[in-house]
């Protein structure tokens, strides 16, 4: 068993890791980016990347408070499924309900890598390899589809 301390420490060492590994990857429109903590740039759209004790998983989620936005939003992705899918090169789970971290009801796009520990450190290039290619295809998928967000919140 890991402390909470043990824990947060190598969860920082992972991302400060993906984040040095990351560096030198351009955006999709060629500047700098933030990968770890990628801005949509749109209120209440998150790609968020996770690394557990038992999965990692890379996501879009839709946060808002105001339930008739977030199903536009999210009925807005559907409208875009297969060009997403298309970028992604596979199909994610679509998740109109679900819970989020703080217990909130919010709805998300994920593929989850099961069975990958981030506490074990010969592990992580497994889980890099798993998050690299999808957090560039979304960030490809977005450069091209964010248009058909803007205004909807």
């Amino acid at each position: 068993m890991y402390t909470k301390n043990e824990v947060s420490k190598t969860k920082q060492e992972f991302w400060t890791a993906f984040g040095l590994y990351m560096k030198p990857v351009p955006s999709s429109e060629g500047g700098r980016i933030h990968w770890q903590n990628y801005k949509t740039g749109i209120k209440g759209i998150y790609f968020r990347m996770k690394a557990e004790r038992d999965f990692a998983s890379i996501g879009i989620e839709i946060v808002h408070s105001d339930p008739d936005i977030r199903q536009l939003l999210f009925d807005q992705f559907k409208q875009f499924e297969r060009i997403l899918n298309s970028t992604l090169g596979e199909s994610w789970d679509w998740q109109l309900h679900a819970a989020g971290d703080a217990g909130q009801t919010i709805s998300k796009i994920e593929k989850r890598l099961e069975r990958v520990n981030v506490m074990d450190e010969s592990e992580w290039g497994t889980i890099i390899s798993f998050l690299k290619p999808r957090i560039i295809a979304l960030d490809d998928f977005w450069s091209n589809m964010k248009y058909g967000f803007e205004g909807l919140v």
